[in-house]
This record gives structure tokens, sequence and C-alpha cells, in this order.
């Protein structure tokens, strides 16, 4: 086989393997960030980065793990690198600053801000396994931690989200 048809086979693989798993990555993206620019060039990265790594992929069932593995780490990669902006608070127009603008007052939003005001630690897992349907072991090798700290993070990250969802005054369904 010549270079350009190892090439075209490598980028049908690809795009079977990994096009699938697209919207997961944004999303997983998205609940790691809170931005969705941020968000896409996470993804964009993580997926040049899966694509110059790809021929080291032995297990395709592994793949979307794998992903999501990459996800994380650019993301981290990114914060590290980054300076937040800082706004000068005294001269603030909350009427011109959408980000500080009254929003509907939905149960969907309520969880979401409170899922939002989590710790990393505890918001990753939970979202990991509610959102995108992830068993422990799965969370487990997607966070490089072990199972029994995925279960205690998961039953800590419930604690906290009730306990955020009540000092809110919203009704607390969230079930351990």
């Amino acid at each position: 086989m010549s270079d350009s048809s190892n090439e075209a086979a490598k980028r049908r693989r690809f795009e079977a393997v990994v096009g699938q798993y697209t919207q997961d990555l944004f999303r997983y993206a998205f609940w790691l960030s809170r931005d969705r620019a941020h968000s896409e060039d996470v993804v964009q990265e993580s997926l040049l980065r899966a694509w110059k790594a790809f021929d080291r992929l032995n297990d395709e069932g592994s793949a979307k793990q794998w992903l999501l593995t990459i996800v994380r780490r650019e993301n981290a990669r990114v914060f590290e690198r980054k300076r937040l902006q800082t706004v000068d608070i005294d001269n603030v127009d909350q009427g011109a600053d959408e980000s500080l603008s009254v929003k509907s007052n939905t149960d969907v939003d309520d969880v979401r801000e409170a899922l939002m005001r989590l710790e990393d630690d505890y918001r990753e897992p939970l979202v990991l396994q509610v959102l995108m349907g992830h068993s422990t072991d799965e969370i487990a090798k997607i966070m490089a931690i072990k199972p029994g700290a995925v279960l205690t993070r998961l039953f800590r990250a419930r604690k906290k989200l009730r306990a955020v969802l009540e000092s809110d005054g919203v009704p607390a369904f969230v079930q351990e």
C-alpha cells in the first residue's frame, strides 16, 4: 500500500472510531470548563492529539475512555497556561453583562447552577456518571483514580449537591 492509501485508511478508521464520540467529548469539556468556546478549543486540540496517537490505540472498545482522558488532560493543560481575565468590579455594568443578569428559575437551571458550584473533584465524576452514563470502573480509568475513590466522590458529590440545593431553598430530589 502507498503512503496516501495508508493515510486514507487511517483517516477512515479514525473517523469511524472517534467520530461517534465528538458530542460526548464536547459535553464533557463543557462541564469541565463551563465555557463553550473554550470547550470547542479543548475538543479540537484533543482530537488532534488523538489523531497523532491513534496508532497506539490497541483496543477500539476503550476509545471513548481514551478520548475522555485526552480531553481531561488537555483541559488541565489549558488552565495551566491560561491567565484569567480580571474585571474591576467597581466599573461593572450589571445590565450590560449577560453573566450578571437574572436567569429563569427552573429546576434544570437550579440543578445546573448547583452542580457548577461543586468542586471539580466532585462535579467531574457526577457528570461522567449521571450525564454521560459511565460506570464506576470507566470513571476510574478516565480520572486515573481507584474505583473506591470514585464511589466516595460520587457519594460526597450527591451530598454536597443536596446541601447546595437546600441552602438555595430548592427541594432536594437527589437520591443517595
